[in-house]
């Protein structure tokens, strides 16, 4: 198998991973919020949650910005198909930057 052809292989893969993970990720995924939690002290490593402990920022003094994709989603109106384009959107995205730098660097030097 040529390169390009193992190339476009894992790009296939890694969309019908991304359309997959849209119908089977949780609904109240536990990870980042609830490790930020944790260190905060606002909750305990095998506790639950406090229904008040949402996550505050405190934005003094500190970059804070929008995200262009939410949650990995287009909004509420979008639905499954939003989050499928934002995923997919996203994979392509990252593609397109790696191969981009690896074309800078690999260049022959003159």
């Amino acid at each position: 198998m040529d390169s390009w052809r193992f190339v476009a292989a894992g790009i296939v893969i890694a969309i019908l991973i991304a359309i997959g993970a849209v119908y089977l990720a949780s609904p109240a995924p536990d990870g980042l919020e609830s490790t930020a939690l944790v260190v905060r002290g606002d909750k305990t490593l095998t506790g639950d949650t406090p229904p008040d402990a949402g996550v505050r920022e405190d934005p003094a003094g500190r970059l804070t910005y929008e995200s262009l994709l939410p949650d990995y989603s287009l909004g509420d109106a979008w639905g499954k198909p939003g989050e499928i384009l934002a995923l997919t959107t996203g994979i392509l995205l990252v593609i397109l930057l790696i191969y981009g730098i690896s074309r800078l660097v690999a260049r022959p030097a003159k």
